[in-house]
């Protein structure tokens, strides 16, 4: 196979219509009120979004589960992860992915909410805060129970100290980080600056425009994805790519997450690693 650099000049395409997180920065944190802010777990799983008929991924595309996973979920929006558990990410996407559904890896799978988009308007909430929006689903399930459907636990920020040792534990038991909400705030569209992610290094998305022809071990695969970051800049990413993706890697037009080590002078991303397809 020939392998050659492609470019593909179509713009990035993310979904502007649910919460997506802004990478935490301690300095910009300083001057806030750690009380008005509740944290979690961030799970490494599939982003699912329950419209209120049908359960769809971030990308917009149905997700299938059995009839048992799906009884009783609710005739109202509600944003989650689909998840097994911490290090199981490839597993949860490869289940995504596959038209012919498990029924029995499914059954180790959880739909884990953060949040009910709509429900301050739908329910009339006052105050329009987290805590009253997970309220409504924690009632609705009470009377309509389903046992893959959880409410991920927020808990309050009591102070810096309380907040590094959540995160540390989180790291220390492979997990990937901690998320930060204003808890006070509505249910926010598009990138917030009050919805934010501590995780151990630093992650982006990027869209793969081309690739580069390998060489030595590689020859007859790439050698790294052409990507076009968020802002518009070209990267190469060689780095993370299993044997598997250098033979079959990621099409034209992908959407793809990567993590790097702060950037350069440039301000191009440092030290770049592939680390999966944005579902």
């Amino acid at each position: 196979m020939r392998f050659f650099l492609l470019i593909c000049l179509s713009s990035f395409v993310f979904a502007d219509e649910i919460l997506l997180l802004t990478q935490f920065n301690k300095q910009d944190f300083q001057n806030k009120n750690l009380n008005e802010y509740v944290m979690s777990e961030k799970l490494d799983g599939v982003r699912g979004i329950w419209d209120g008929k049908s359960l769809k991924t971030r990308k917009n595309q149905t997700i299938t589960p059995p009839s048992f996973f799906m009884k009783n979920f609710p005739p109202f929006a509600l944003d989650g992860e689909l998840w097994i558990s911490r290090n199981q990410f490839d597993l949860i996407s490869s289940l995504i992915r596959t038209t012919h559904s498990d029924a029995n890896l499914w059954k180790k799978v959880s739909y884990n909410v953060f949040d009910v988009p709509n429900a301050c308007e739908e329910f009339d909430l006052n105050p329009c805060n987290l805590e009253n929006r997970l309220q409504v689903l924690q009632k609705y399930l009470q009377k309509n129970p389903n046992p893959y459907i959880k409410i991920i636990p927020q808990i309050p920020i009591e102070n810096e100290k309380h907040l590094n040792e959540f995160y540390e534990n989180i790291v220390k038991n492979k997990g990937e980080g901690v998320v930060i909400r204003k808890s006070l705030n509505p249910y926010e569209k598009g990138r917030s600056k009050q919805a934010l992610k501590l995780k151990p290094y630093n992650d982006a998305e990027c869209q793969v425009i081309g690739y580069t022809k390998g060489k030595g071990r590689f020859e007859n695969q790439i050698g790294a994805l052409i990507c076009k970051t968020m802002d518009g800049k070209i990267i190469k990413i060689g780095s993370g790519l299993k044997d598997q993706d250098r033979k079959n890697p990621p099409s034209i037009g992908t959407i793809i997450t990567y993590k790097f080590s702060g950037l350069t002078k440039n301000s191009l991303p440092r030290f770049p690693v592939f680390l999966r397809i944005r579902e």
